[in-house]
């Protein structure tokens, strides 16, 4: 098991990119909530702040809450509410304004020591099979376009998102691009 945590963390996994990484996904426990603050933290400029206490209430929010790990170490996370969730945030309100049946996805963070890995890819397939077991049709998520987010941009393209509508956030210093597929 890792001592390390953080960023030191993070570079001292990156240094084994050459053995053959072991990816599972599984449903996120109290016992990662650390590791996720810390992924979390390392992307907060595309994503908000959260602590333990904040993650807390996500997990109990969420239908869907799963981590990635890569030999036994978090190395991906994964948040999405289902339509009549409890969620007080203006993207889910958005969506929940204007359309029915649909899983939000409120964050997903894979750590940069796992970029390139298709981790993110592996838990977009895991979470539209969850949504057409659970029979949800659509599913719901948004990036920034101001500032910039041009990585989440082209992986939501590949997966058939498009936009919906765009709103700003947090008086006018954030723009977001509201984006739907149907699954």
């Amino acid at each position: 098991m890792w001592k390390v945590s953080g960023s030191a963390r993070h570079t001292a996994l990156k240094n084994q990119k050459s053995q053959t990484m072991q990816i599972k996904i599984r449903n996120a426990c109290q016992a990662d909530f650390v590791h996720i603050v810390e992924l979390n933290q390392d992307a907060v400029q595309h994503t908000s702040q959260m602590d333990l206490q904040r993650l807390s209430l996500l997990d109990q929010l969420a239908a869907y809450h799963k981590v990635a790990t890569v030999d036994e170490h978090v190395a991906a996370f994964m948040f999405a509410m289902r339509d009549g969730a409890n969620y007080v945030n203006d993207n889910f309100r958005w969506f929940s304004e204007r359309l029915e049946n649909f899983l939000y996805i409120d964050r997903i963070v894979v750590g940069a020591a796992f970029a390139g890995h298709k981790i993110g890819s592996a838990m977009y397939l895991d979470l539209f099979d969850f949504a057409r077991g659970e029979g949800i049709s659509q599913v719901v998520c948004e990036y920034n376009v101001q500032p910039p987010n041009p990585v989440s941009q082209a992986f939501h393209a590949k997966w058939g998102f498009s936009e919906i509508g765009t709103h700003w956030l947090d008086n006018g210093a954030k723009r977001v691009s509201l984006q739907r597929v149907k699954i």
